[in-house]
């Protein structure tokens, strides 16, 4: 069901990456939250995995295409904007260039990012597979996607080709380790299912078997 590209999907994607790129310019990590946990992204992501793991084309395919197309239109959206913003004087490159600690992570990528990613979707495929978990939310703070599209389409705006760059790669390595994450956790926990269910099939014919015996021989 999340998977389905439609006019709230996109909408929301929008403005998740648009609260990103001002989150950004502002260097405010409260608002770079704030757009991590609106983002709709993890449904479509998580549907990767399912796809791999079941063998199901056309759900792949659905999946990658609103990931994409999501993406895209977040990120160009986003680009018109900021055009919008440095036509008024709003806000310029240096704004943008600044110095800022608390936002710097989304355009410098290095391999905990990766890991985090991994981390992160393996959480949060067992928390939509288990009624007893709820930390979804946690997976959306904790991996660099949407601040990271939202970094890319300001960088185009104002001619921020090393923040472009550098965003981008952390949009690659987090999507990548998401997806890969979820189709190795989705196929061990498929896997652990089986066994659990062959197990207690197992146990119950063996127990129906003795109570057969039981009244033959009374």
């Amino acid at each position: 069901e999340d998977t389905g590209l439609n006019g709230t999907f996109v909408s929301v994607m929008a403005l998740a990456t648009l609260l990103a790129g001002i989150a950004i310019l502002l260097g405010s990590p409260v608002l770079v939250v704030g757009a991590m946990v609106l983002g709709p992204e993890f449904g479509p992501i998580a549907a990767v995995g399912l796809a791999l793991v079941r063998r199901r084309g056309k759900l792949l395919r659905r999946a990658l295409r609103t990931l994409l197309l999501g993406f895209a239109v977040a990120i160009a959206f986003t680009f018109l904007v900021g055009l919008v913003l440095r036509a008024l004087g709003w806000a310029s490159v240096a704004d943008l260039t600044a110095d800022r600690p608390g936002t710097a992570f989304i355009y410098t990528p290095d391999k905990w990012s990766f890991i985090v990613a991994i981390i992160a979707a393996a959480a949060g495929v067992l928390s939509l597979t288990s009624a007893r978990l709820g930390g979804i939310s946690g997976v959306f703070i904790s991996v660099t996607t949407v601040p990271a599209a939202g970094n890319v389409g300001f960088g185009l705006a104002f001619g921020a080709w090393a923040e472009v760059r550098g965003s981008l790669l952390q949009l690659a390595l987090n999507l990548s380790g998401m997806m890969l994450a979820g189709w190795l956790t989705l196929m061990v926990q498929q896997k652990v299912w089986a066994r659990t269910y062959e197990r207690q099939r197992r146990r119950q014919l063996s127990q129906s078997e003795s109570s057969s015996s039981g009244s033959g021989s009374t």
